[in-house]
């Protein structure tokens, strides 16, 4: 097992001027590249059992009763939802709370607490004299303890962590291998869902003795431009006598440059490459490289490895802030807890794509992992899509937030999941910070600023090239400690009164809106009368999507917007939350049934709320917005005050009510929300038509958009975000269900019971309507709307053909849409 020790020692200035230099990423899924190595993921046909079981570690046990399960699994996600688990009595300090009351949905009421065995028997084709055989999980939710043939071979503590083990010596080469694992998770170590089981891939990697070490690839570009630029690769290897070829391939797979060395340094080769007309990596043009390392010994080829790579530089400077490639930028960002929605902690390709194609419609351009630790995959997509990345290690330090929480780990466990953190990730170029903490207690006292201290160190030994940062809520503490001015990146979660002054007092010369706005919102629910609150509560425990109401210790949007605008020392912000998620139901937790978020830009179902138009008017500025809230479905509130917000990049609009004007409303700097929002106050309800008109910078006609009452439902409307699957039993089509009336407009109140059947080569996966307060399983086919609208998940087979999705609903027409796996 890695043992978390390092032999780079080179340090970052850790104030004043940073000049942060590229990444890449290590490829982990590359299978049968070379004769000499592969890498295999174990997915299919494990065997899961619920519950303690001290015999399942022997390799004679006999499972054949186990439930069979593919990993990435989640075995809480299915439920049910119950309000006594993880009941806890406690007084969030984060949020304010000084007084302990009862949280029944703070980590999602669903059954993730206890014991879980997984077991998996598989034979390794070739395995022969002279090969290593290592196991890498990309997670697993938590505390796992590793058996391979009987023997406890590893364990590690921290479920969001990448780790590997070397079974070489335990493994059989022409007879069954059992891999088994034990998890176990305990009450009260989360603030959130956390999902529980193998909820990230594990593979197999089958190499040479003499090979490249796994993760022993590090690629940074210490000189960048467009003519020229140089590619510095540093590839740790295992063995004697050898040399080192490295091929660098364009993004069609042509050779750019190839480079081959006989010098070593201990374990290490060290290679300087120029690459001419380069192109450059940004979120606008996510160009990736492959760098392909071969290993030789003599003229036998040992091993070889595929590292994709951008070339970019990052820095951070007093006066300018950020630049990327040179130029000075803000990051337009939200922050993402793990989970999946419907699909729990269990990593989907197909669902992390469909996140950040959402989020790239609406111009955001930067992720934070919030609270842990990202899987690989998300960090692939975001190369490849073009987005930034915060890379959070810890949600915990030595002081405890949750009983059980990763303070009991701390001390003996901290450097070595930073170390793997960091190597297993440094070559992605999307990362261009590290987080050490969130919101971390430790932020009091001489304590938590060694500690600080401490971790940033343990950044800069693994990766010289990027700064780090840490989410700050205790603000005025940590001026007064030291804490923010030690730090690379001051990072101010929320505090958006203390701004100025943090910039006054800290020596940066910049702030990180690490964590903004925590706005929240039901998705198609509206309160009267519309005004600003804080904390606001209502019968049926959901909240208005006026976007007027956030939470005691946060802000609405339009407050980080001017702080963001005015300030070229404010270098961008990172909103919570891009997505609804599982647990922390603020503001109410203390109520139930409610077990998930209502932060998210967009629902737990991945549907966009009104706040997703309001972000997308200042962020995207290649498309128009023009977006009206709210619905115009009021049966018995006719003649009563019900406003309209219109939210564009457009200077001005004219509201119509059936033809009659209500009067044209442009942006202006009297208040936060009239600087970003076009709104009308005091309209009157009446059926009809509702339509906004937008007026370009001439005072011509740009646009225009309208919102009807709809009759009665009559209809279900399917849509799918692709019709084209994978044929790997593993690609997931998210089909959007909603209901319309005979005259074909939605109808954004209903709320039917819906049923749904997949014939064909796919499967019902999943299914979600967004309402934090549903208590309906998301693994049954059948569901009621929330505000009009679901989204159904299905799921392609292995074998290509037709797959049919039927949904239907008592007095509604049905519908049926045609997919297909390919």
């Amino acid at each position: 097992m890695n043992n978390g020790k390092s032999i780079l020692t080179t340090k970052i200035k850790a104030s004043g001027k940073f000049y942060l230099l590229l990444a890449a990423f290590l490829v982990t899924a590359f299978s049968g590249f070379a004769q000499t190595r592969s890498e295999a993921l174990l997915t299919d046909n494990w065997k899961f059992y619920r519950g303690k079981n001290d015999a399942a570690y022997n390799k004679s046990f006999n499972d054949k009763n186990w439930q069979t399960v593919s990993v990435p699994h989640d075995w809480a996600i299915a439920g049910p939802f119950d309000k006594e688990i993880d009941k806890q009595v406690v007084a969030i300090e984060q949020n304010g709370e000084t007084k302990p009351t009862e949280k029944t949905g703070r980590t999602g009421a669903l059954p993730y607490i206890g014991e879980g065995w997984y077991r998996k028997t598989f034979r390794i084709s070739n395995l022969t004299k002279g090969k290593r055989v290592l196991i890498q999980f990309d997670g697993a939710m938590s505390e796992p303890r590793v058996y391979f043939n009987g023997k406890q071979v590893g364990e590690w503590n921290y479920g969001y962590n990448y780790f590997y083990i070397d079974v070489t010596d335990l493994a059989l080469a022409d007879a069954d291998n059992v891999l088994a694992v034990h998890l176990n998770n305990r009450p009260q170590s989360s603030r959130w869902y956390p999902g529980a089981g193998l909820f990230r891939n594990v593979h197999l990697i089958v190499k040479d003795e003499i090979s490249i070490d796994n993760w022993g690839v590090s690629i940074t570009t210490p000189v960048v431009n467009e003519q020229l630029s140089k590619v510095n690769i540093k590839t740790k290897i295992t063995g004697s006598n050898v040399r080192l070829v490295t091929q660098v391939l364009d993004a069609q797979g042509k050779e750019v440059v190839s480079e081959t060395t006989e010098k070593i340094f201990g374990n290490e080769f060290e290679q300087n490459i120029a690459v001419a007309n380069s192109k450059l990596w940004s979120p606008e043009t996510p160009y990736l490289y492959t760098a392909v390392t071969r290993l030789y010994q003599g003229d036998v080829l040992k091993d070889e490895v595929k590292t994709r790579f951008g070339i970019r530089t990052i820095s951070y400077q007093q006066g300018t802030g950020f630049s990327l490639n040179g130029v000075k930028r803000k990051f337009k960002g939200v922050c993402l807890h793990h989970d999946l929605g419907p699909l729990g902690a269990a990593i989907n390709v197909a669902a992390l794509k469909r996140q950040l194609t959402i989020l790239k419609d609406m111009g955001c351009d930067a992720i934070r992992s919030s609270h842990n630790m990202p899987s690989p995959e998300q960090l692939e997509l975001c190369d490849e899509m073009g987005f930034m990345f915060l890379a959070e290690s810890f949600d915990e330090w030595a002081k405890p937030k949750v009983e059980n929480g990763y303070h009991l780990y701390f001390d003996k466990d901290a450097e070595k999941d930073v170390v793997n953190l960091v190597r297993a990730n440094r070559n992605h170029p999307c990362i261009v910070m590290w987080s050490a903490g969130n919101e971390v207690p430790d932020q009091w006292g001489a304590e938590g600023v060694k500690r600080a201290k401490w971790l940033q160190d343990l950044f800069h030994r693994e990766d010289p090239t990027r700064p780090v940062t840490v989410g700050m809520d205790q603000v005025k503490n940590t001026m007064q400690s030291g804490f923010g001015a030690l730090l690379d990146v001051p990072g101010l979660n929320y505090r958006t009164h203390l701004y100025e002054e943090a910039f006054e007092k800290f020596p940066q010369g910049f702030i990180l809106g690490s964590e903004t706005a925590s706005t929240v919102s039901s998705r198609g629910v509206y309160k009267f009368p519309v005004v600003f609150a804080k904390n606001k509560q209502y019968n049926d425990l959901q909240c208005s999507s006026y976007d007027m109401e956030c939470c005691d210790w946060s802000n609405l949007p339009d407050d980080d917007f001017v702080l963001q605008d005015d300030k070229p020392w404010v270098i961008g912000e990172f909103v919570w939350t891009g997505f609804d998620y599982l647990g922390e139901p603020t503001p109410y937790d203390d109520y139930w049934p409610s077990r998930s978020s209502y932060f998210g830009i967009c629902d737990l179902a991945g549907i966009p709320k009104d706040r997703y138009y309001l972000y997308r008017s200042r962020w995207n500025k290649e498309e128009p917005t023009l977006h009206i809230l709210p619905h115009w479905n009021w049966e018995g509130r006719e003649g009563q005050t019900t406003p309209v917000f219109v939210y564009t990049n457009y200077d001005s609009a004219e509201l119509f009510v059936n033809g009659k004007s209500q009067g044209i409303r442009k942006k202006n700097n009297e208040t936060h929300q009239s600087r970003y929002r076009l709104m009308w106050m005091d309209v009157k309800y009446e059926p009809g038509t509702l339509k906004v008109v937008a007026y370009d910078s001439t005072g011509k006609v740009a646009a225009e958009e309208k919102v009807v009452t709809a009759g009665k439902p009559y209809q279900i409307v399917l849509n799918a975000d692709r019709k084209m699957l994978t044929a790997d039993g593993k690609d997931i089509a998210y089909v959007t269900v909603s209901v319309v009336d005979k005259n074909g407009c939605p109808c954004p109140t209903g709320t039917q019971q819906l049923k749904f059947n997949v014939k064909g080569q796919g499967t019902f996966k999943a299914v979600c309507n967004g309402d934090a307060t549903s208590l309906e399983p998301f693994t049954k086919p059948t569901m009621k709307l929330f505000s009009g609208k679901l989204v159904v998940l299905v799921e392609s087979a292995k074998q290509k053909g037709n797959i049919e999705l039927a949904v239907t609903g008592s007095s509604l027409k049905g519908a049926k849409i045609n997919l297909k796996a390919n």
